[in-house]
């Protein structure tokens, strides 16, 4: 059975507001509704009118057709690789490609990074409770996080807290290549 506008429209605040971390109460406060309607909105009940939808989708911070849409998620998202995007450059040459991430929180990211010879990619620290997965594919990748340091050979992975400062390098002679998610609540 096919679900009804009113279910998609209760299903996805209820869960965008969850991602944010808000309560009813502070959903509420930030959007000037009551948390009345609120409640009717999450629980399906009634007929919003559009001037609500606007205001909780703003809060919210996604387009109005987010929370109309019946149907959740399609059971595939394709990321072609046209739609790969380098997001670092190296002084030597080296990358770091987003190849796909989600939306919304909780997000996770798949990047595809290589650094050259005496390459350093450094990165502040994440929101908090974020963790990052390496997979070294090749090379010898020198990984620091706070005052942390280790070594994560060719075949190795690791699973760090991206939530404090931390940099990837290569203090090798030969490249590194390796795989990043990074998964942010």
């Amino acid at each position: 059975m096919a679900e009804n506008v009113g279910d998609a429209v209760a299903r996805t605040v209820r869960g965008l507001r969850n991602a944010h971390g808000w309560s009813l109460d502070q959903l509420a406060a930030r959007s000037g509704l009551s948390k009345g309607v609120l409640v009717a909105l999450e629980q399906a009940r009634g007929n919003p009118n559009l001037g609500t939808l606007t205001r909780v989708a703003e809060t919210l911070g996604v387009p109005l057709t987010r929370l109309v849409q019946v149907e959740e998620e399609p059971p595939f998202q394709l990321f072609p690789a046209g739609r790969h995007v380098v997001l670092w450059r190296g002084p030597s040459g080296g990358t770091g490609t987003l190849l796909a991430g989600s939306d919304p929180r909780p997000s996770v990211e798949l990047w595809r990074w290589e650094l050259r010879p005496g390459e350093r990619r450094d990165s502040e620290a994440h929101t908090a409770g974020t963790r990052e997965i390496i997979f070294v594919e090749s090379g010898l990748l020198c990984l620091l996080v706070g005052e942390g340091r280790t070594k994560v050979p060719t075949g190795d992975a690791t699973v760090f807290r991206g939530d404090r400062p931390h940099s990837y390098a290569n203090e090798s002679e030969e490249d590194v290549r390796f795989i990043l998610t990074v998964m942010d609540p």
